[in-house]
């Protein structure tokens, strides 16, 4: 009988090659019945899906079909896949039935799916224009086709401004580490929200300067403080005779002889170069494009395990009054001093009766 016959021998008498006809034609039909219980059980629902798939694959194995039919399998596995969300199988299939048959119209729809699913892009992309090769006037991959045309010019986008933003901030924190200043973690996000430094045509550092009223721990900005610029520039200005008074200073104390600017040296963490770059490009990326980017830049430092360090010193905590002939850079250079992500510095009045409490080191920033 041509059950027992070796594997690779041919038929030799007319009852062998008969068996094997009927065997050839008992899998073939068990294929085809296969195929057939398989688009039943998707029919039913996602329930049925696993179902489908155990009956496309046996069918396969049969290798009973030709390559045309075995081709509709793969697409038909390939499309139960894609509705399982196993994307990458999906594409396997869609690509294998695509070998076997070049002219199935669905498994390059499939394939394609699959492969906009898994970001491919390009690949999504090809596989739609081969399609159409095949059937220049099928809609439904010339609509894929046009999404993911306009998706993957969506993400180019936006890897484009996450390259310039990373170019930006890089660029920052390289002029920051050039001038030897210390950038440190937020400590009034609150009042500072997301403002963050520039630099002009020329070089030149521009920050928003956050000046505290110790007294009333209210506040004020300067939006644009340019580095090469005094204290007493801008205070002459924010406290001219026609200004407006403070709202709160009803001794009138706060005029312009009268006021003295201090910082707290040491205070606030000095941020690693990620934990800079990260801050910088807050506000601008998004989420993913923002945890992307970071993913790839490699922190050399050392620090501690949150990736910041305290600044340490004799001088730490200790009150430090600021010279207003002085530039910004010229202060922020100062050994001591850390950027808590943007300029801070506190206001009192040599005038005001709450200077005597400052002053003794009995007040401390709440």
């Amino acid at each position: 009988m041509a059950l027992w016959m070796e594997a690779g021998s041919d038929p030799v008498t007319d009852k062998e090659k008969a068996d094997l006809d009927a065997i050839a034609a008992l899998k073939h039909s068990s294929a085809l019945d296969l195929k057939e219980q398989g688009n039943q059980f998707v029919k039913k629902g996602k329930k049925h899906y696993s179902d489908a798939i155990d009956c496309y694959t046996r069918a396969i194995n049969q290798k009973a079909l030709d390559d045309s039919e075995t081709s509709v399998l793969f697409a038909n596995r390939a499309h139960v896949n894609l509705l399982l969300g196993n994307y990458r199988r999906a594409l396997s299939d869609g690509e294998e039935a695509i070998k076997l048959c070049p002219s199935n119209i669905k498994a390059y729809y499939r394939a394609a799916k699959a492969s906009f699913c898994l970001n491919l892009f390009s690949e999504a992309i090809s596989f739609c224009e081969r399609g159409l090769e095949q059937s220049p006037s099928n809609e439904e991959i010339g609509k894929l086709l046009t999404q993911v045309n306009s998706v993957k010019t969506e993400q180019e986008l936006r890897e484009a401004k996450a390259r310039q933003a990373l170019s930006t901030a890089k660029g920052l924190l390289s002029a920051i580490e050039k001038r030897g200043l210390r950038f440190g973690k937020a400590l009034y996000q609150d009042l500072t929200g997301l403002r963050k430094p520039t630099i002009d045509n020329s070089g030149i550092l521009h920050w928003p300067v956050l000046l505290l009223y110790a007294e009333a721990m209210s506040s004020d900005f300067i939006e644009d403080f340019a580095e090469t610029d005094t204290f007493s520039s801008h205070l002459d200005v924010m406290f001219s005779e026609s200004a407006m008074t403070l709202p709160w200073d009803s001794e009138h104390a706060y005029t312009r002889e009268a006021l003295e600017l201090y910082y707290q040296a040491g205070a606030g963490t000095i941020l690693s170069k990620k934990g800079a770059l990260k801050y910088f490009l807050e506000g601008i990326l998004d989420s993913s494009a923002l945890s992307n980017v970071l993913s790839e830049e490699t922190d050399k430092e050392h620090h501690t395990c949150d990736g910041s360090r305290p600044l340490e010193g004799k001088d730490h905590g200790k009150w430090i009054k600021v010279n207003e002939r002085k530039t910004l850079l010229e202060v922020l250079q100062q050994k001591e001093y850390i950027i808590s992500a943007i300029p801070v510095f506190f206001v009192v009045s040599k005038k005001s009766s709450f200077y005597k409490e400052f002053k003794s080191g009995q007040w401390s920033p709440p």
